[in-house]
C-alpha cells in the first residue's frame, strides 16, 4: 500500500471517530443560554453589551456633532407632515424641541393644503407621561371603520417592542374608562367589530413562540374576561409570530389569518362559515386584499400550471373564487 493511500486511510478513520458538527458544536457552546430570548440571563447579557457600546460611542465629538445635527432637523418645522386619512379627518404626529414625546393631531384636507395648517390636538403625549408618570412613547392606533370615532392606541414605555394597548376616543379626546386594554406585551391587536377584538399576545406560558412573540390568536368580547377569549388560530413555537384582521370594506367583509413563518416568508388563511381555508401564495410573497381581489407581489419565481410567472411581477387574483 503506497503512503497516499495509508494517508487517505487514515483521515478517514479520523472523520469517522469525530463527533457530528452540529453535535459537536451544540455540546461545547458556551452561548447557548442565549438561546432563551426572555431569560434573566440573555437580557442582563445584552443590556451589559449595550451599555458598553453606549460608552465607546458616545463619548465623542464627533457622535456630538452628528446629535445635535440631526436634532436640529429632526425638530425642524420645515419637515412635511405625514398623515394618514381616517375618516373625514388627516391625523399626523409630531415631535419637535417643544413636544419632545410628540403630538398626535389632526386636520382637515382644506387646512392641510394650506402653507400653515390648522391642527387640533387629540393625544398630547408629554402631558400623558406627566399625569401617569410614565416615559410613554408612541407606537400608533388603529381606527374601527367605518366611523372611525374609535381607535386602539399602542404605546410602549421608554421606546420598548412590547406595547400597551387602550381603546381611545377621538370624539371625547380621551381613552375609554373600562374599554379594550392589553398589559404590556409584544401583542398584535385588530378591530373584528365594535365590541370583538383579534388579539395575539402573551397569554400565558406557551403562547409565545420561541422568538418571543404571540403563537396564538383570540376572538375576544367586549366585557368578557381576556384569559376566557375563544381561541382562532395558532401557529407553531418555531414559527416567528401569528397575527389576524378583518377587511371591513362593505360588501366584502373577511376575517385573514396569517402565519409567519420567517421574516420574510408567511401562510395566509381566510375564514369561510367558521372554516379556516389556506390561501394559494408562494410563501415568500407579499400578498394583499383589496375588495374581491388579492394582489399579489412575487420575490420569486411561481409556476402556475403550464405558465410561469417571474419574480417581481405584480398579480392580481379573484380573492372570492
Amino acid at each position: 500500500m503506497s503512503m497516499l493511500h495509508c494517508l487517505s486511510l487514515c483521515c478517514v478513520l479520523y472523520l469517522i471517530a469525530l463527533p457530528a458538527a452540529g453535535e459537536q458544536q451544540e455540546a461545547e457552546d458556551p452561548f447557548l443560554w442565549l438561546e432563551e430570548v426572555m431569560g434573566d440571563q440573555a437580557l442582563a447579557w445584552v443590556k451589559e453589551h449595550n451599555a458598553a457600546s453606549t460608552q465607546a460611542l458616545t463619548h465623542s465629538d464627533q457622535f456630538t456633532n452628528l446629535n445635535d445635527r440631526l436634532l436640529r432637523i429632526m425638530d425642524s418645522n420645515d419637515r412635511i407632515p405625514m398623515v394618514s386619512k381616517e375618516g373625514e379627518h388627516y391625523f399626523n404626529f409630531w415631535r419637535d424641541a417643544q413636544n419632545k414625546r410628540g403630538l398626535w393631531r389632526r386636520t382637515t384636507l382644506e387646512e392641510y393644503r394650506k402653507p400653515q395648517p390648522k391642527w387640533e390636538t387629540v393625544l398630547d403625549l408629554d402631558a400623558l407621561a406627566t399625569s401617569e408618570k410614565e416615559n410613554w412613547v408612541w407606537r400608533g392606533a388603529s381606527f374601527l371603520p367605518p366611523e372611525h370615532e374609535r381607535c386602539l392606541v399602542s404605546l410602549s414605555r421608554g421606546g420598548a417592542d412590547a406595547t400597551v394597548v387602550r381603546e381611545f376616543d377621538v370624539k371625547t379626546k380621551s381613552f375609554i374608562t373600562d374599554g379594550f386594554t392589553l398589559p404590556e406585551a409584544k401583542s398584535r391587536v385588530s378591530w373584528r367589530d365594535l365590541n370583538t377584538l383579534f388579539i395575539a399576545t402573551d397569554f400565558g406560558p406557551g403562547s409565545l413562540t420561541d422568538s418571543g412573540y404571540p403563537r396564538v390568536v383570540k376572538e375576544w368580547r367586549r366585557g368578557t374576561p381576556v384569559d376566557q377569549a375563544a381561541v382562532v388560530f395558532e401557529g407553531k413555537p418555531e414559527d416567528v409570530r401569528v397575527a389576524a384582521a378583518r377587511n371591513h370594506a362593505k360588501g366584502y367583509e373577511h376575517d385573514l389569518f396569517y402565519r409567519s413563518l420567517t421574516f420574510w416568508t408567511s401562510e395566509r388563511f381566510i375564514r369561510r362559515e367558521g372554516k379556516l381555508i389556506k390561501i394559494q401564495t408562494p410563501d415568500d410573497a407579499v400578498a394583499w386584499p383589496f375588495r374581491d381581489l388579492l394582489f399579489i407581489e412575487l420575490r420569486s419565481d411561481w409556476k402556475v400550471g403550464e405558465k410561469t410567472f417571474v419574480a417581481g411581477s405584480l398579480l392580481v387574483a379573484d380573492f372570492e373564487a
